[in-house]
């Protein structure tokens, strides 16, 4: 493993990230395939042609359903899905918070009813890095509590120390995990996570204590979950300054292309969020020009493409019309164009970010990129 630091333009870091499936140039955008696929039924070869670098699936969805010891003794999560590239996968801590009603935070762990079936379920650090080792991704997170953002000060500061003990025990984990001879991927990569809701002060001291594990990268967690955007950047402008800047910083589930550019600035280079896939599930695709809602009447006779120019599998070759026309009569094919459109947008913006910064002109290229979405269509 190797994080490459190209080049910087005030916070902003042009990157490269060497693991043992392959290269991560970054900014990346990792996009979402929570129980080992896209929703909307995009492949592994869609992926490749719409310039996905990494997929992102769930620990806990893939534990409930189908299983990680079936996927591990079918040859792990690459092998199943029929994936070269590289796969994070978060570490399940955020569904088991979100999604499980009933559960019961203990320092061991946290017991929780499966939303499948309702069976009790016990999942603590060396659960999550157990499973992920199972899955053999390329890159594991560590196993945290996600706090609300705008949670009581006492009850973060509790939860911000019980995930720092969390993630000293996901590491010596993973390093036993690794050692082991029937371990699917022996390079498997930890990443830890700084929470502390919008208590700035919070974050600022769980990073420092962190960044002595030295661990492979970093993620900035606990945001988009209920604080306002001007909060986000403002805990960001804070936080990731102390994280070390010569790994990678991944800022977990962010965002939409404003709240993209405005964390690359800030000094974030990894990204990952459902939008692109969920709205185009709804008739909603992003373009240079800002969202459009296909559903919408005016695109009824319109024959231009989503987007003029635009190089995704559903522009070269299909009109508004006829994607509305499927969405309105419920065929999956108007979702699958719609989600392979708004990936593509989201992988060639980030491509875009970075010829930005290899040329030095990040500032100039954000600026032309909010003004152009904020303008609304041509």
């Amino acid at each position: 493993m190797k994080y490459e630091l190209l080049k910087t333009e005030g916070k902003a870091k042009r990157g490269r990230f060497h693991t043992v499936h392959g290269v991560i140039e970054t900014p990346v955008f990792m996009n979402v395939g929570t129980v080992a696929a896209i929703k909307g039924a995009v492949s592994t070869d869609d992926l490749r042609e719409i310039k996905c670098q990494v997929e992102l699936s769930n620990t806990y969805h893939l534990h409930v359903r189908t299983g990680d010891k079936l996927i591990k003794e079918l040859g792990g999560l690459h092998k199943f899905m029929a994936w070269d590239r590289p796969i994070l996968t978060d570490s399940g801590g955020f569904q088991v918070f979100s999604l499980a009603g009933i559960r019961k935070i203990k320092e061991e762990g946290v017991t929780f009813n499966s939303h499948i079936d309702g069976r009790k379920i016990f999942m603590g650090p060396e659960e999550s890095m157990q499973i992920q080792s199972n899955l053999g991704s390329t890159i594991a997170m560590a196993f945290d509590e996600c706090p609300p953002a705008l949670a009581e000060r006492k009850y973060v500061e509790d939860s911000v120390v019980r995930t720092t003990r969390w993630l000293y025990r996901c590491k010596e984990e993973m390093t036993r995990l690794n050692n082991l001879s029937d371990t699917i991927n022996k390079e498997q990569l930890l990443f830890g996570i700084n929470q502390g809701a919008v208590y700035n002060d919070i974050r600022i001291e769980h990073a420092k204590r962190i960044s002595e594990l030295d661990l492979p990268g970093y993620a900035v967690g606990g945001l988009a979950v209920g604080e306002s955007h001007e909060q986000m950047y403002d805990v960001l402008d804070h936080v990731v300054p102390y994280l070390p800047q010569n790994k990678p910083t991944y800022l977990m589930g962010v965002g939409t292309p404003a709240n993209i550019l405005e964390a690359v600035e800030r000094g974030v280079d990894f990204f990952d969020c459902v939008y692109p896939s969920r709205n185009g599930r709804h008739g909603h695709v992003y373009t240079n020009h800002g969202k459009l809602n296909l559903f919408n009447q005016k695109f009824e006779k319109d024959m231009r493409p989503i987007e003029e120019g635009c190089g995704c599998p559903t522009c070269k070759t299909y009109s508004r019309a006829y994607v509305r026309h499927l969405l309105k009569a419920k065929e999956m094919l108007g979702m699958r164009l719609c989600v392979l459109h708004n990936l593509y947008f989201y992988n060639t913006m980030m491509e875009e970010i970075r010829d930005a910064l290899d040329a030095g002109d990040f500032a100039g290229y954000k600026k032309r990129k909010l003004e152009s979405m904020e303008a609304g269509e041509v």
